[in-house]
């Protein structure tokens, strides 16, 4: 199992991966701390029915690695980590099982502090900080999925005004992959910015949603990738950037609040080759760990809009420096990164 992990694509130096098993409460979760040069690593705990353990090793590495540079971009003091937990997150989940998880965080003694993820939420994260305080996102302040919604929506606009050379949404179609919390909320916004939307979800009761809240037309997960749109928001798992689906999407900018949307490295600059604005997943979606971090740190809840808003000038800049120096967005984005938290080794 070491060598596996060590052989991993994703393992990219990890300070630390944590195996977790405590029998009484069924809990099998895994714990990867990637970097915390620029202070405790940070990052949300999923709770997923992972088809075998590889995959959840696969996931919570990449999804770690990827904490370091979205927490780097941001411009917060914290380091990357994420933590997964195998199971199903409609039938398995009991307050006993995040409490050994919260006994598994005390014995890092803080570094890595937790928060809500996918299959997790505000509620999960409250038993956890019975065992621990290295926990944050919690009770009804704890929810960053706005923020991070209010982060896409901020660095679209910023796309739109690059790429486009328009001030303005209205009129512009959107597909949107995901109406979880976060891309209800993004789609949201952009249907009050005058957007018209085509929705794609799994679950029926969030696109019947949208129909009726917000006019969008609905299509299958499946036929949002032909989707006739100006913009593509993947907003539910990652990887949906790939050599089948890339020469099916149409529209001229993809911003979504997936992570890890990219396949692989070369996507990025097979989009730039097709003159599509890729905006880089870890720099848009970061408006939910920015309002973590600064719960965390009790530092004043009304600075984390106006902290969020700033995701727009980052991706600005971002757009500028990729088209002067012809490279991909995605590359860029990583330098970015890179050049924070390495300068602080």
């Amino acid at each position: 199992m070491t060598a596996f992990v060590f052989n991993e694509p994703n393992f990219d130096d990890h300070e630390q991966v944590v195996f977790v098993s405590e029998p009484k409460s069924g809990l099998k979760a895994i714990i990867a701390v990637h970097n915390t040069q620029l202070g405790p690593a940070m990052g949300g705990c999923r709770m997923w029915n992972y088809v075998n353990e590889g995959a959840a090793i696969n996931d919570v590495l990449r999804l770690s690695r990827g904490m370091t540079y979205k927490n780097a971009v941001a411009g917060l003091p914290i380091g990357g980590g994420k933590s997964v937990i195998i199971g199903n997150p409609k039938a398995d989940k009991t307050p006993a099982l995040f409490e050994a998880l919260g006994v598994a965080l005390e014995r890092l003694g803080g570094r890595y502090v937790t928060a809500e993820d996918v299959g997790t939420s505000p509620a999960d994260m409250a038993a956890v900080a019975r065992k621990t305080r290295y926990v944050a996102g919690l009770g009804d302040r704890g929810d960053p999925s706005p923020f991070t919604a209010l982060g896409c929506f901020v660095g679209a606009e910023a796309a739109v005004k690059f790429h486009l050379n328009r001030d303005s949404m209205e009129g512009l179609v959107v597909a949107v992959q995901g109406l979880g919390h976060v891309g209800y909320d993004y789609a949201r916004r952009l249907h009050a910015a005058g957007a018209r939307l085509i929705v794609a979800d799994i679950d029926q009761a969030a696109v019947e949603r949208a129909r009726t809240e917000l006019g969008a037309q609905v299509v299958s997960v499946d036929d949002i990738y032909d989707a006739q749109a100006d913009i593509y928001a993947p907003c539910a798992l990652g990887a949906t950037l790939n050599p089948a689906t890339l020469p099916r999407i149409k529209a001229r900018i993809i911003a979504g609040a997936a992570n890890n949307q990219l396949a692989t490295p070369e996507i990025g600059d097979q989009l730039r080759m097709k003159e599509v604005l890729y905006v880089p997943d870890f720099v848009i979606n970061a408006g939910g760990i920015i309002k973590v971090c600064y719960e965390y740190l009790n530092k004043p809840e009304a600075d984390v809009e106006a902290h969020v808003r700033q995701i727009g000038g980052t991706l600005t800049e971002i757009f500028e420096h990729a088209a002067r120096q012809g490279l991909s967005t995605s590359v860029v984005a990583d330098r970015v990164a890179e050049a924070r938290f390495k300068r602080a080794t």
